[in-house]
């Protein structure tokens, strides 16, 4: 059902976790599926130096979270915004069945909202 890198990304996530002194941190939901992704961004002259997630879900949700990060981290915030949910499908072998798409997309969000909370800070 699920490919290889997804299994990986799942089981064993490198970016677990939270980061106490966070420069951003987003949060997305969706509670029709349960999933709840936090997003926690630490950023020095304008890169995304670190990141770590806290995600309540399905094992899509996680793997989506620690494949975000992976894209995100060492990223500029401009370039961070840019990343979309098909990056994350992309990242994590381009498969992922239909109805688990969501997970990504709440990954993208949850980043962008993360940043959203940094710029708001930054000002």
């Amino acid at each position: 059902m699920y490919a290889k890198k997804v299994m990986e990304h799942f089981m064993h996530p490198k970016n677990v976790g939270e980061i106490k002194d966070a420069d951003g941190i987003g949060e997305e939901g969706n509670a029709r599926c349960g999933d709840i992704m936090r997003i926690f961004i630490k950023v020095e002259k304008d890169k995304i130096v670190d990141i770590k997630f806290k995600t309540f879900g399905c094992g899509a949700a996680i793997a989506s979270s620690d494949a975000l990060c992976e894209l995100a981290k060492g990223k500029t915030v401009e370039e961070a915004k840019k990343i979309t949910n098909k990056d994350i499908v992309d990242f994590l072998g381009g498969e992922m069945p239909g109805i688990k798409l969501h997970c990504s997309v709440l990954g993208m969000q949850a980043l962008r909202n993360a940043i959203k909370d940094y710029e708001k800070k930054s000002l």
